[in-house]
């Protein structure tokens, strides 16, 4: 009997819903962008040997992984020469959140509200163009939160914001994503439903928007998708119970699946805010993260690795966390392909 036992776990262990659990963990892996130690990278290296073995989407960088021009083309190409469409993403908005700056090298952006009060856009080609010659394919930006509430510390205070009107917020985000384009840079419009109006910052702890957030708030993501200009959507980890009454945005399918995907009618890749902040690692297991982000119509699942070095997680916890969700039947593997679908049409592009 424990002989039948055996074996029959065994091939449950290799052989879930007519498929390897080395190619599901391909799937699996292909829903997932990491952060990363480190300068210089080799075939002995952690990362290089977790794209590899878990076919990860990408990566992400920071001002840690960057230390000069030639640095970091050679970091990039390093990666680049692991997997094909491998997406490095950086956040490379302007004013007080560029990874390339004078710091490591590289050149200062102008804010976002600089930028809307000269109205010259000229510097996101500029800008577009250096991400292009580092080997950086993805850039997490443009913000489209609107200045709504002038004691907002993360948003309206660091002036990330290109203004209080959707309109003109959406025309300067239109410039940036052409610009981006048009060097082959995706690029996410962030971070949805709206941060501008928000009193905390989710990378501190819990953020509730519910007597501040404007339903104005998503005009600039309207336009956008309507436009057909959009390559991903960043979301939130901000709670808004006249949206959801039980979970932040990042977790919430009412709001991914039925208000961004239902309402406004995108299609696209969704992917979340770093889920390692405060908002959602103070108050979610990592387990109840990726079970609640996947069934919530999230693509693209980001941990950044970045805030507290005790806290770091491995990719391959990562991994057989989700597989086991996935053997217990807590998330699909129908949602697990349809994301990859989006993925790779949106890998596609570059």
């Amino acid at each position: 009997m424990l002989k039948k036992i055996s074996f029959g776990v065994l091939i449950a262990s290799v052989l879930l819903f007519g498929e390897t659990k080395t190619e599901i963990e391909k799937l699996i892996g292909n829903m997932f962008i990491v952060g990363f130690e480190g300068q210089k990278i080799d075939a002995n290296s952690a990362i290089i040997k977790d794209i590899q073995k878990y076919n990860l989407a990408g990566v992400i960088l920071f001002s840690k992984n960057i230390a000069s021009s030639q640095q970091l083309k050679n970091l990039t190409s390093t990666l680049h020469g692991v997997k094909d469409n491998l997406l490095i993403a950086i956040d490379q908005e302007g004013g007080r959140v560029q990874r390339l700056s004078s710091k490591n090298g590289f050149r200062d952006y102008r804010s976002a509200t600089r930028v809307a009060q000269d109205g010259k856009v000229g510097q996101y080609n500029t800008m577009a163009k250096e991400l292009n010659r580092m080997g950086v394919n993805f850039n997490l930006a443009p913000v489209v939160d609107l200045a709504l509430n002038p004691k907002n510390r993360v948003i309206v205070g660091l002036k990330r914001s290109f203004g209080s009107d959707p309109q003109k917020v959406a025309k300067y985000a239109d410039s940036f994503i052409k610009s981006m384009s048009k060097y082959n840079i995706l690029t996410s419009i962030k971070h949805f439903p709206g941060h501008g109006s928000s009193l905390g910052d989710t990378h501190k702890g819990f953020v509730d928007i519910t007597s501040q957030w404007q339903t104005k708030e998503l005009d600039p993501y309207r336009y956008l998708i309507d436009s057909g200009m959009v390559d991903t959507v960043m979301v939130a980890h901000v709670f808004n119970k006249k949206i959801d009454s039980q979970y932040p945005a990042s977790l919430s399918s009412k709001t991914i699946n039925g208000l961004l995907r239902g309402e406004l009618g995108y299609n696209g890749v969704v992917i979340s805010d770093d889920l390692q902040m405060r908002a959602i690692s103070q108050h979610y297991s990592l387990k109840d993260t990726i079970k609640l982000a996947i069934n919530s119509g999230m693509d693209i699942l980001l941990f950044c690795n970045q805030l507290n070095p005790k806290e770091r997680v491995s990719t391959q916890k990562l991994i057989d966390t989700t597989y086991a969700l996935l053997q217990n039947g807590a998330i699909s593997l129908a949602q697990i392909k349809q994301a990859n679908q989006r993925i790779n049409q949106l890998k596609s592009k570059i």
